[in-house]
């Protein structure tokens, strides 16, 4: 996709050199086409890579810039300060999409069970003290320091292994 994109803003690079240097408009300055031009390649760059509008912000001010050297091209000053703005909009929704895909804390592994409350499925007969816990679509092995029974809710205080450290919620309220 990298290389797409390089190669896509190249040939917009090229083109606009080409009609700078190319067309006869005796009104319109060349640093003002290629300071479009790449304010343009820049802003379609921001699209591509995640650089959360470093990028898409150089292009706005090349592209405003620009249009106001072209301004002694007769263009309106309010078409120039539009299309600024449609821009910096543009890169505005970028950001906050890039923003929206940022890394979320984890809700799997350790930092997923400790903290969990769930009930006890079935307590060992020969050990009070350890039982079984349907948690995270996984049917755990769990182990606390007071007798469990069927049913009874308890907190994932920790993990050892395949073996759940649990509190009963209750105790655990009461700071055990």
């Amino acid at each position: 996709m990298n290389s797409r994109c390089c190669a896509f803003a190249l040939l917009l690079l090229i083109s606009g050199s080409v009609l700078a240097a190319d067309t006869p408009l005796p009104a319109m300055s060349p640093i003002g086409l290629w300071l479009i031009t790449l304010g343009i390649v820049f802003l379609i760059a921001e699209a591509a890579l995640p650089n959360y509008g470093v990028i898409g912000l150089g292009g706005i001010i090349m592209f405003v810039i620009g249009a106001l050297i072209l301004g002694n091209a007769e263009l309106p000053v309010p078409m120039m300060i539009g299309l600024g703005l449609i821009s910096a909009l543009l890169l505005l929704a970028l950001i906050i999409r890039a923003l929206k895909t940022r890394p979320r804390h984890a809700v799997s592994g350790d930092a997923g069970l400790v903290g969990s409350v769930t009930a006890v499925t079935a307590v060992q007969p020969e050990n009070a003290h350890s039982g079984w816990v349907q948690l995270q679509g996984e049917h755990w092995q769990v182990l606390s320091a007071t007798p469990l029974h069927s049913g009874q809710s308890v907190r994932v205080v920790g993990r050892k292994g395949l073996l759940l450290k649990v509190t009963a919620t209750d105790a655990a309220q009461h700071g055990e």
